[in-house]
């Protein structure tokens, strides 16, 4: 069955898509749009709400990264048989998110004064909220966000990477459970040579 993800030449909000797919030994075909030319008008109006990214898979085509994350990892074996075990790391990547949105607000000003400001709102305050709280429910889940690998480990190492290029930091550095979890992401199977082979991400 032939795949296509549709996203940005950066990590971002589909980094987390490609590592699942690496990760269960999918083939799919990566396609890439410059993310310093965007918006391509002839790409945003063929999309479904002119966003990305895009899957594609058997002539079918699902738009929003957490539903596209969501449904591969249930291929993966990356989603629990429970329901409400379901329903708590739903609510994870969602908290993940919540930080995500503070990152894209710094994206996507372009006063530099407003936007070094946001940028020292991020580091001084939203990444010792949220980060703090990630390291804890960490700790009380064995080094995972659902006692074992899940997909939303996935999703957190991809908006880590993410905020780090953008940020030009690397934010796991500062929380042990959170930096481990990413080294372990990183280093599994499929994954692992993706990211031995990949080009570096630039903005």
């Amino acid at each position: 069955m032939a795949r296509k993800l549709h996203y940005f030449n950066v990590n971002g909000l589909a980094e987390p898509i490609r590592y699942i797919l690496h990760y269960a030994g999918q083939k799919f075909e990566d396609v890439q749009y410059d993310f310093k030319k965007w918006p391509i008008q002839t790409v945003k109006d063929s999309l479904p709400y002119g966003q990305l990214p895009m899957y594609e898979e058997g002539g079918k085509t699902l738009n929003q990264s957490l539903a596209i994350a969501r449904y591969i990892a249930v291929q993966a074996n990356l989603l629990p048989a429970d329901v409400w075990e379901q329903a708590e790391l739903d609510a994870v990547v969602f908290n993940i998110y919540d930080f995500w949105s503070k990152v894209v607000v710094f994206i996507k000003e372009t006063d530099p004064v407003k936007k070094a400001a946001f940028k020292k709102e991020i580091l001084e305050e939203f990444i010792n909220f949220f980060f703090n709280r990630f390291e804890k429910e960490l700790k009380k889940n064995n080094g995972y966000f659902g006692k074992k690998l899940s997909w939303a480990d996935f999703v957190f190492v991809g908006i880590v990477e993410a905020t780090n290029l953008f940020l030009g930091i690397e934010v796991q550095k500062q929380f042990p459970t959170v930096n481990a979890l990413v080294t372990k992401v990183r280093s599994l199977p499929g994954v692992k040579e993706y990211i031995a082979k990949r080009t570096p991400y630039q903005v």
